[in-house]
């Protein structure tokens, strides 16, 4: 969609054009005039699909110049920039046919949501709409990386999704070793340092691609890149991610700030791992009461127990007691092909198809994909190698 953007500041230009550039299909920024007199005395040749109009100065005749401009442009859809509150000329804006009123300075998710409703009522095509879960550690040495990383492989090869996996971790993450022996050439520092070249291609070619269907965006090796990353890259990388991919897994890590904040707000489910200890319950019950108060809703929230045996002196209705949270699945101690899978850096499906671990993260793909019972028995024939004849 390309759009005509009326503003004298050249900085706002700047900033619409790189959030344009960042859409999927993107939003083409391709003309600009100081004010809506000159953008009447010089019409384009070729109308625009969405004007945007800077009127944060407020002159008079503004509403009488805008009205114009609708009837100049009437297939285009008309955004309004507003940095002072003036009821009159806005009812007038709403009369005329401007739909999306954004204040200033510009919010970028604000920004990014309005051209979601502009680009549905223009009936611009989607491409796809991409789920988001994320996985946090409840304690440190939970498990949640072993288990984001594998379970990302897992969808990637048994459900034949195509899965992306971001590690979040803002020091020291370490997700892409876990499944590969490949070093990142590009890490999500990286990203985030030309995030105004975000686009499908590009997130592509910073990834380690584990399969064809599966790859990982890096943690930077050195902390000190870490401090790139802003909340604001994080809504263009996973607004982009959304487009391309089936799924996008992230690995949280177990820090709370903003750019994991960010994150789990744009998150379908929240998956908090934990082991049934008294210190990993702990810490449970208060991550659990910071979702609360920032009002996630808890049926979006779904925890998974690691390395779980049964017949432990704590019970999963003792956690269920404890934390007013369902366990929606457990993953067994198999320390053996776990260990071996970690050491090796290979993912456990591949190295040890027949473990317990294994088994586990087949029965979590079911979950996560709702799959009914026939796709359920093509699941597991991928999973332990059997065809129609082995029935």
């Amino acid at each position: 969609m390309k759009a005509l953007l009326i503003s004298r500041d050249s900085l706002l230009f700047a900033e619409l054009a790189s959030q344009g550039a960042a859409r999927v299909p993107p939003l083409n920024v391709a003309n600009s005039r100081v004010s809506m007199r000159e953008a009447l005395d010089r019409p384009l040749g070729e109308a625009p699909g969405l004007v945007i109009v800077d009127a944060g100065e407020g002159a008079p005749d503004d509403a009488d110049l805008l009205e114009r401009m609708v009837r100049q442009y009437p297939e285009a859809q008309f955004m309004l920039l507003n940095s002072q509150h003036q009821p009159e000329f806005l009812i007038r804006a709403m009369r005329a046919g401007v739909r999306e009123v954004l204040q200033l300075p510009l919010v970028h998710r604000a920004f990014h949501e309005a051209m979601d409703r502009i680009a549905t009522a223009a009936g611009v095509a989607q491409m796809r709409e991409g789920k988001v879960l994320a996985f946090i550690a409840c304690k440190g040495g939970s498990g949640a990386t072993f288990i984001s990383t594998n379970f990302g492989y897992a969808l990637a090869t048994l459900a034949e999704k195509k899965v992306l996996l971001i590690d979040l971790h803002g020091q020291f993450g370490d997700a892409a070793l876990y499944v590969s022996d490949q070093k990142p050439t590009m890490t999500l520092s990286d990203v985030c340092e030309q995030i105004s070249r975000i686009d499908g291609p590009f997130l592509d070619s910073c990834l380690v691609h584990v399969t064809r269907g599966f790859g990982v965006l890096a943690a930077a090796d050195d902390p000190s890149q870490a401090k790139e990353a802003k909340p604001e890259h994080i809504d263009a990388i996973l607004r982009v991610a959304r487009q391309h991919y089936d799924y996008i897994v992230l690995d949280v890590g177990r820090q709370i700030n903003a750019v994991s904040l960010r994150a789990l707000d744009s998150t379908d489910t929240i998956y908090p791992v934990l082991q049934l200890a008294l210190p990993d319950i702990r810490d449970a019950r208060r991550l659990l009461d910071i979702f609360r108060s920032l009002g996630y809703p808890l049926e979006t929230i779904r925890l998974i127990v690691n390395r779980y045996e049964k017949g432990g002196r704590l019970r999963l209705p003792d956690l269920h007691a404890a934390l007013g949270c369902e366990v929606v699945h457990t993953v067994p101690n198999d320390y053996v092909a776990v260990t071996d899978s970690v050491n090796q850096g290979v993912p456990v499906l591949e190295l040890s198809r027949t473990s317990a671990a294994a088994r586990s993260l087949a029965d979590l793909v079911e979950l996560v994909t709702a799959r009914r019972a026939p796709e359920t028995r093509g699941l597991l024939d991928r999973l332990f190698g059997r065809g129609e004849a082995d029935y």
